[in-house]
């Protein structure tokens, strides 16, 4: 059973910073490309960052040159570096993770429970 944890999420004041984790666990084979989306109440889920198993990445203009997405491969492990934080950054932040499992013959999406970011004016 594949897991994703996700951790470090909490209140803190504009313009300062927090630093999110993702942990996957379970039977993995191999992690292609990694992820940060977020939902805000009343609203859709929406792209934050991505990362490719080769280390490319991808930002949604919104945290462009505020945040910084990175991996530790041999920790399975994906990270979000969120600095300068808007009180419009306030959403619940969801790590995702394209997974091919031992057994299996394809990759396929897998979803962290969520972690709360409040940023307060």
């Amino acid at each position: 059973q594949v897991r994703l944890v996700e951790s470090g999420g909490g209140l803190v004041q504009a313009g300062g910073s927090l630093r999110l984790s993702c942990v996957v666990s379970g039977s993995i084979f191999s992690i292609n490309a990694m992820g940060w989306y977020r939902q805000a109440p009343g609203k859709q889920r929406v792209l934050v960052a991505t990362i490719s198993g080769g280390g490319s990445t991808n930002y949604a203009d919104s945290v462009k040159g505020r945040f910084t997405i990175s991996r530790d491969n041999a920790k399975k492990t994906v990270y979000l570096q969120m600095n300068s934080l808007k009180p419009e950054d306030t959403a619940v932040y969801y790590c995702s993770a394209e997974i091919l499992g031992f057994g299996s013959v394809r990759y396929s999406d897998y979803w962290g429970q969520g972690t709360q970011v409040t940023v307060s004016s």
